[in-house]
C-alpha cells in the first residue's frame, strides 16, 4: 500500500521560538492559540507527499514550528489511505484530545522517531494518532467513523477532524470511541513509509523541515545504500556519514575525489558492507590488504582505476567474496584468491599476467584484454574446473590449443565468446556441453569449422558474423534454436536440419545461393535482399510468415515451395516483393491468407488458386496479362494497376467491391462474385456487353456500376442490367449513348445517374424522365459537359422536381437561369409537397408552396450564363449554388429561403447581387469586379452570414468591414487579412502571458 500523504505531524516545544508547540495530534495546533502568522504552513504541499522539500514555507523558523491558518482547508484525497480511524475521547488536563487508529502493517522494529516519543521533554498530554492496519472505502467508512469525533478545541473554534471531513456531530461526543484501545504512532509509521519512495537529496531536504521529519528521514532504513558517485565528497564529511549510518550495505564511491582514503575508511568502519563500488583513482595496495577484515563482502567493482602504483602485483584475497570486477584498471599482475568467488570480470584491463585461485568461478569475463597472452588466458581459464561462461572477445592472441585445453578441462562450459579472435578455427575443438558460441569476426572459421561445432549437440545460440571466410553452414543439431549470418561475403550455401530452430537472421550475404531448412519450431523467415537467392528447399510445418523481399534471383519454382505440397503447410503471410525474375507464379495453398507481389514487374501470368487468400498486393505489377482468381477469399481487389491485363477470371465468393479501373485492353473477363456490391469499369474500353451481361447475373447484388469510357457499350449490355434490382448507382459518362431508353427500362430502383460529356444524347433523351415519370427513386443527375439545349435543361429543372442534386457543369447550352415563370406556367408545373416532419415541412412561406425538392445545384464554368433568378417559391430548398468560373454571368439574383453556400468566384463580370437568403452561412465573390456598396447591400439582409470571401477584388477595400453580422468572418486578399488577424491577436492577451502572471503571482 502507498501512502502519499500525512494526516499530521507533532512538533516538540521550541525553546527558540518561544511559543508552545502545537498539540493537537491531527492538526499540530494547541487549541487555545492561534500559531503565528510568520510560521505560515502549506498544508496542500504537505498531502501531496512527493517531493517533501517544497512544504517549507520561506517564512518557517529553523525548528520547523508548523502553524496551520485557523481557516485553511485540508483536501483529502480517497487514494491517500487504505485504513480504519479508530476514535477514542480522553481528557488530559482539561483538553479533548483524540487517538486516531492507523496501523498500517509496518515490520514490527520500532521506527526511529520512537527517541522522540521517549523523550523526557515531551508533554505527556500530546500523544500522537495510532494507527491500525486495515482496509477502508475512505469516501464512506471514515466520514462515518469520524462523524461521532466532538471538536477537538472547545474553546478554539472549528478546527476539529470533523469539520474538516464535512461531518459533524452536534452533541461531541459519543460511547462508540469508548471502545478503541490499540495505538501505534500514526505520523511516524506514515512518515516512514513515505520517506521510503524519497531518494537521498529529497530525505536531506526532508530534513531541514523540522526536528520530527529530519528524526524520519535519518532512519537507517533509507541510508542502507549511500550513493557518493561522482560527488564532491570530502574524507571528513564520508567519515561523518560512516558514523551515522554504521549499517550500511552498499558504498558507491565512483568518481569521488581522493577515493583511497574513502575506501579505507569504508571497509574498516563499516563491519556490514556486503557491496562496494570504486573508479576513477588510484586504489594503494594497503586497500587491498584491508578488504579481509570486512568480512561480510559480498560484491566489489573497481572501474578505471590504477591499481597499485601500476607496475607492482596486486593480491586480492578474500574468504567470502562472490563478484569481483575489474573493469578497464591498470595494473601490471592480479593474483585473486577468492575461494567463494562465482562471477569475475577484468574486461579491458591492461594487466599481461593474471593469476586465478578461485576453484568456484563459473563466469570469467576478459573481454578486450589485449595485453593477456595466450599462455596467460590459458592458465587462468583452466585453473576454474566449474566454469560455465568464458567471454574472451578481442583476445587476439588466443589460440586453438587454448580452447582444447579449456575443452577438456572445464566440462560444464555451456557459454562461449571467442568473437575478434583471428587465429582460432576449432580444429580438433571438442566442445560438448556448450549452448551459446559467438564467433563474430573470426577469419580463422571456414566451412571446415563446421565439423568441431556439430560435436556441440547441445548448441542453442551460434552467430557467426562477419566471417569472411566461411562458404557454407551444414548442420544437424537438435537442440539449435538461433543462428545469426550476417555480411558474410563468401557464403553460398546454408543447410539446417534442427528441429528446434525458431530464429534464423541472414542478411547481406550477397553471394547466397541456396537455403535448406528443415525445422518444426520455426514459425517466421525473413531472407531479405538476398540478391544470388535461387534455390529454397523447406521442410517446416509451422512456419507461418516468409519475406523474401527484393530477392532478385528467384525463379518461378518458388512457387512450388510454398504450395500445400511444399513443405510449408500452414504458411499465412508471403511476401515476394521486388522479385524481378517472377515471371510466371501459381499458388495452390489452403492455407494463404496474405500475398504481396508488389513490384514484380516481369510478372506475366498469374494464377492464385487460395480460397482462403484475403488480401493480395499487385503494385507494380503493369505487366500482367493473364490473372485467374479461382477460388479466393477476397472481400476486395483492385486490378486498376494492371494497364496490359487482357484476360481475367474471378471466383470469389466473399468479394463485395472490384475495381478495373484503367484496364483498357481487358477484353475477356469472367466474374462470378454472388455478394458483389460495386463494380468499377472505368476506361476498360474492350469491355462488350456479352461480358457485362455475365457479370450481371452472376453478380446480381451490384448496387453501385462505374461504366465511365466504356464506349464498347450498347443497349444489349443496358439492357441486362435489368438483372440487378439493387442497383442505385449508374455512371455512363463518356460513353457514345444515343438514347437511355434501356436505362429507363432497366434500372427502376436507380438513385443516382451520372452522364458527363455525352454528347450524343439527343435533346428528348431526357424526356421520359418528367414526362413519363420514368426512375421515380431518381435524386441526383450529373449532365456536366453536356450538348443538351436550353429549352431541354429548362424543362428538366422545371419539372422534373423529385432531384435533389443537378449538375450542368460546363454546359455551353446553358443560357439563363431564370425560374421566374407566369402564373400560366406554373399551372403547368407539378406541387411537390415536402414530407410530413421533415424540419423543412413546418417552414412553409404565405401561399407558397415549394415547386422543386432541388438541394444543390452546379453549373460551374457555364460560359453563356448571364442572369440568374430564383424566386423564393422555386427554389425554397435549394441549399447550396454554385456558379463559379462562370465568366459572363452579370446577374444574380437569389430569394431563397433554405440557402447556405453560393458560390460565385471567378464570375468576373458580375455587376449586380441581390439576396434574400436568410440562413446563407457562406458567400464566395473571389476575383469578382463587383462594387463593395453592391456587396454590403446584398448580404444585409443575410443575417446568418459566417463566411464572405472577397479577395481579389479589386473593388473592395482590405478595410471593408459589414456591420451587423455578428458570425461573420471576413477574408480579404492574403496580406490584408494576415495583417488583420495579427492586430486582432494584439488586441487580445496572450495566453503565456496569463499564465505567467498566474506563476509569478504564486512564487
Amino acid at each position: 500500500m502507498r501512502i502519499w500523504c500525512c494526516l499530521c505531524f507533532g512538533e516538540e516545544e521550541d525553546s527558540k521560538k518561544g511559543y508552545k508547540s502545537m498539540r493537537d495530534p491531527i492538526l499540530g495546533n494547541n487549541g487555545d492559540e492561534s500559531p503565528d502568522e510568520n510560521s505560515a504552513f502549506d498544508w496542500r504541499n504537505v498531502f501531496e507527499g512527493v517531493n517533501v522539500a517544497a512544504v517549507v514555507s520561506p517564512q518557517a523558523g529553523a525548528a520547523g514550528d508548523l502553524g496551520v491558518p485557523k481557516n485553511e482547508e485540508i483536501d483529502f484525497d480517497s487514494n491517500w489511505l487504505s485504513s480504519e480511524v479508530e476514535v477514542k475521547n480522553e481528557n488530559y488536563s482539561g483538553e479533548k484530545m483524540l487517538d486516531v487508529n492507523l496501523n498500517l502493517g509496518l515490520s514490527g522494529e520500532a521506527s526511529s522517531s520512537t527517541v522522540l516519543k521517549e523523550d523526557s521533554d515531551r508533554d505527556t498530554c500530546s500523544k500522537r494518532p495510532k494507527v491500525n492496519s486495515f482496509s477502508l472505502d475512505w469516501d464512506n467508512h471514515l466520514l462515518q467513523e469520524t462523524s461521532y469525533l466532538c471538536p477537538m478545541n472547545e474553546g478554539g473554534g472549528d478546527m476539529s477532524l470533523s469539520n474538516l471531513l464535512g461531518a459533524t456531530d452536534a452533541e461531541g461526543k459519543d460511547s462508540k470511541m469508548e471502545d478503541l484501545d490499540v495505538r501505534m504512532d500514526l505520523t511516524d509509521d506514515l512518515l516512514h513509509m513515505v520517506f521510503s519512495f524519497l531518494d537521498h537529496i529529497d530525505l536531506c531536504r526532508a530534513a531541514s523541515v523540522c526536528s520530527q521529519w529530519r528524526a524520519a528521514s535519518s532512519h537507517e532504513d533509507f541510508w542502507r545504500y549511500l550513493n557518493f558517485e561522482n560527488k564532491q565528497i570530502s574524507s571528513n564529511q564520508f567519515e561523518d556519514m560512516c558514523r551515522r549510518y554504521p549499517n550500511a550495505t552498499t558504498i558507491n564511491l565512483y568518481g569521488t575525489p581522493n577515493i583511497h582514503p574513502l575506501a579505507m575508511k569504508a571497509v574498516s568502519s563499516l563491519r556490514n558492507l556486503e557491496t562496494l563500488s570504486l573508479g576513477r583513482g588510484q586504489l594503494g595496495e594497503t586497500f587491498f590488504q584491508a578488504l579481509t577484515d570486512c568480512h561480510v563482502l559480498r560484491s566489489l567493482t573497481i572501474n578505471d582505476a590504477t591499481l597499485g602504483n601500476g607496475i607492482q602485483e596486486i593480491p586480492i584475497s578474500h574468504d567470502s567474496l562472490r563478484l569481483l570486477q575489474l573493469v578497464k584498471c591498470r595494473v601490471l599482475r592480479v593474483s585473486i584468491r577468492c575461494p567463494q568467488l562465482e562471477t569475475l570480470s577484468l574486461k579491458r584491463s591492461s594487466m599481461p599476467h593474471a593469476v586465478l585461485n578461485c576453484p568456484l568461478l563459473h563466469d570469467l569475463d576478459i573481454a578486450s584484454c589485449h595485453k593477456l597472452s595466450d599462455a596467460a588466458i590459458r592458465s587462468a581459464a583452466t585453473a576454474c574446473p566449474l566454469l560455465e561462461s568464458l567471454d574472451m572477445s578481442n583476445c587476439s592472441c588466443v589460440s586453438d590449443e587454448t580452447l582444447r585445453d579449456i575443452a577438456q578441462t572445464c566440462g560444464n562450459l555451456r557459454v562461449l565468446d571467442a568473437s575478434y579472435c583471428p587465429n582460432i578455427s576449432l580444429e580438433s575443438v571438442r566442445l560438448v556441453m556448450l549452448t551459446v558460441l559467438k564467433l563474430h569476426s573470426c577469419e580463422g572459421i571456414t566451412s571446415a569449422s563446421m565439423a568441431a561445432i556439430a560435436h556441440s549437440y547441445m548448441l542453442e545460440v551460434l552467430e557467426l558474423d562477419n566471417c569472411s571466410l566461411l562458404t557454407s553452414v551444414s548442420l544437424d543439431l537438435p537442440r539449435l534454436q538461433s543462428i545469426r549470418l550476417v555480411h558474410c561475403r563468401k557464403f553460398i550455401d546454408l543447410n539446417l536440419h534442427c528441429g528446434m530452430l525458431s530464429s534464423i537472421t541472414v542478411s547481406n550475404c550477397p553471394l547466397l545461393h541456396r537455403i535448406n531448412i528443415t525445422s518444426s519450431a520455426l514459425k517466421k523467415l525473413v531472407l531479405q535482399k538476398q540478391e544470388s537467392l535461387t534455390t529454397i528447399a523447406l521442410q517446416c510445418p509451422n512456419l507461418l510468415e516468409v519475406d523474401l523481399t527484393e530477392c532478385e534471383s528467384l525463379t518461378n519454382s518458388i512457387c512450388e515451395v510454398f504450395s500445400d505440397d511444399g513443405g510449408c503447410p500452414v504458411l499465412k503471410s508471403l511476401v515476394l516483393d521486388n522479385c524481378e525474375s517472377l515471371t510466371l507464379v501459381a499458388f495452390c495453398s489452403t492455407s494463404l491468407v496474405s500475398l504481396s507481389l508488389g513490384g514484380c514487374r516481369a510478372l506475366i501470368s498469374l494464377a492464385l488458386r487460395c480460397p482462403y487468400l484475403e488480401q493480395v498486393s499487385l503494385d507494380g505489377c503493369d505487366h500482367l496479362e493473364v490473372a485467374s482468381f479461382c477460388p479466393v477469399g477476397l472481400r476486395s481487389l483492385n486490378l486498376g494497376i494492371c494497364p496490359k491485363m487482357n484476360m481475367l477470371h474471378i471466383e470469389a465468393p466473399q468479394m463485395a467491391s472490384l475495381e478495373l479501373k484503367g484496364c483498357g485492353v481487358l477484353s475477356e473477363a469472367s466474374i462470378n462474385c454472388p455478394l458483389l456490391t460495386s463494380f468499377d469499369a472505368s476506361f476498360c474500353s474492350q469491355l462488350k456487353d456479352d461480358c457485362l451481361s455475365a457479370t450481371t447475373s452472376s453478380c446480381p447484388l451490384i448496387e453501385s456500376l462505374v461504366l465511365m469510357s466504356c464506349p464498347s457499350v450498347g443497349c444489349a449490355g443496358l439492357l441486362s442490367l435489368q438483372s440487378l434490382p439493387n442497383l442505385t448507382y449508374l455512371d455512363l459518362s463518356y460513353t457514345f449513348l444515343v438514347t437511355l431508353q434501356p436505362v429507363y427500362e432497366s434500372c427502376l430502383q436507380l438513385k443516382v445517374l451520372k452522364l458527363q460529356a455525352c454528347k450524343y444524347l439527343t435533346d428528348t433523351s431526357l424526356e421520359p424522365l418528367y414526362k413519363e415519370n420514368a426512375l421515380p427513386a431518381l435524386c441526383e443527375l450529373d449532365l456536366s459537359y453536356g450538348t443538351l439545349c436550353q429549352s431541354a435543361i429548362e424543362e428538366l429543372l422545371a419539372c422534373c422536381t423529385h432531384l435533389s442534386h443537378v449538375s450542368l457543369n460546363g454546359c455551353i447550352n446553358m443560357h439563363d437561369l431564370n425560374w421566374g415563370f407566369t402564373g400560366d406556367q406554373l399551372s403547368h408545373i407539378p406541387s411537390v409537397s415536402i414530407p410530413h416532419g421533415s424540419s423543412l415541412g413546418e417552414q412553409q412561406l404565405p401561399n407558397e408552396q415549394p415547386k422543386r425538392l432541388l438541394e444543390n445545384l452546379n453549373c460551374v464554368g457555364c460560359p453563356n450564363i448571364k442572369k440568374v433568378f430564383i424566386p423564393m417559391a422555386q427554389g425554397f430548398l435549394l441549399s447550396s449554388l454554385n456558379l463559379s468560373l462562370s465568366a459572363n454571368l452579370k446577374e444574380v439574383d437569389i430569394a431563397c429561403y433554405n440557402l447556405c453556400v453560393l458560390n460565385l468566384s471567378n464570375c468576373c463580370s458580375l455587376e449586380s447581387l441581390q439576396l434574400e437568403c436568410p440562413r446563407l452561412s457562406s458567400l464566395f465573390l473571389q476575383s469578382c469586379n463587383i462594387d463593395e456598396e453592391a456587396v454590403e447591400a446584398a448580404v444585409s439582409r443575410c443575417t446568418m452570414l459566417e463566411t464572405l470571401d472577397v479577395r481579389f477584388c479589386p473593388k473592395v477595400r482590405s478595410t471593408f468591414d459589414v456591420k451587423n453580422m455578428p458570425y461573420l468572418s471576413t477574408e480579404h486578399d492574403e496580406v490584408a487579412g494576415c495583417m488583420s488577424q495579427f492586430e486582432t491577436h494584439l488586441q487580445q492577451p496572450s495566453p503565456i502571458v496569463r499564465q505567467n502572471e498566474i506563476f509569478d503571482m504564486f512564487v
